[in-house]
């Protein structure tokens, strides 16, 4: 009798700070051709849960697929220091190296993507990468306002996330016009479960952070995907980023709000697709 191989592996990467994130891989389905590995980097306040259509789309496209969960959000911990754009990416760098990922696509939504370019500006191995997919991200100007960072860490706001119809209205600006209410929900649960302090401290963390200096230094291919009408972050500063980046097309994404991973997951399939393509360099 032949066993089935395993799809799905869960792991716990633990980073020199102590913190514990949790991590799935899924093998690239039975019968398809080796497509190479993908890293799935999800935005503040979500989760691996914001992936879901992605990662079916890829195993089905014979990618070995690794997402997890950033410290602080889901089934992970927050670690011993100060959450910083920098620690991020050696967040992201810790789950390449225990996971074997070290050639892969990886994919950033927001701060998903400032975890993504922290790295790719920073490790010595960051070379080695097939490309990334940058999605509603910028490399500068997240000067989140107080305002904002008091709200995100506020109980009340944490109580009407957890309110179905007031949470989604609350979210709505999040996205695009038009988007399926199942999608809304989806966003507005993750945005519930996730705890008010860790919401205030990530989108507190970039103030006055900027890459854009560093990103001369990052050759790898990349794609920059960003919503037509994200009222999140600014689609001017995602051009800069693009135009930053040595190797990377831009695509303005028409409708679509700043949670690409939830409005449109198939143009992350497209560019990663794109990218793997590519003869490695």
């Amino acid at each position: 009798m032949t066993t089935a191989p395993e799809l799905t592996h869960e792991l716990t990467v633990r980073t020199d700070d102590d913190a514990e994130l949790a991590v799935t891989v899924l093998a690239p389905l039975a019968g398809t051709p080796a497509a190479g590995d993908v890293v799935l980097v999800h935005g503040w306040a979500h989760s691996r849960r914001a992936w879901g259509t992605v990662a079916d789309r890829l195993i089905r496209a014979g990618h070995r697929v690794v997402l997890y969960d950033q410290r602080g959000h889901g089934a992970s911990t927050e670690g011993r220091t100060p959450v910083s754009v920098e620690r991020l990416g050696s967040d992201l760098a810790a789950v390449l190296a225990e996971t074997g990922a070290r050639e892969a696509v990886v994919v950033g939504h927001s701060g998903g993507g400032f975890a993504a370019l922290s790295y790719a500006v920073t490790s010595p191995s960051a070379g080695r990468l097939r490309g990334l997919v940058l999605l509603g991200t910028a490399a500068h100007g997240q000067d989140t306002p107080d305002s904002e960072v008091k709200m995100m860490g506020s109980p009340v706001f944490s109580r009407a996330l957890r309110l179905p119809w007031l949470g989604r209205k609350l979210l709505g600006s999040t996205m695009g016009k038009g988007v399926d209410p199942v999608v809304l929900d989806v966003n507005r649960q993750m945005f519930a479960v996730t705890l008010p302090r860790v919401r205030a401290d990530f989108f507190r963390c970039t103030r006055g952070w900027d890459l854009r200096g560093a990103l001369a230094s990052v050759t790898v291919p990349a794609v920059v995907l960003h919503g037509e009408a994200d009222k999140v972050i600014d689609i001017e500063l995602a051009k800069i980023l693009a135009g930053a980046l040595p190797g990377a097309r831009f695509e303005p994404v028409p409708d679509a709000g700043h949670m690409l991973p939830l409005e449109r997951p198939l143009l992350a399939v497209s560019a990663v697709s794109e990218l793997a393509s590519l003869a490695p360099r």
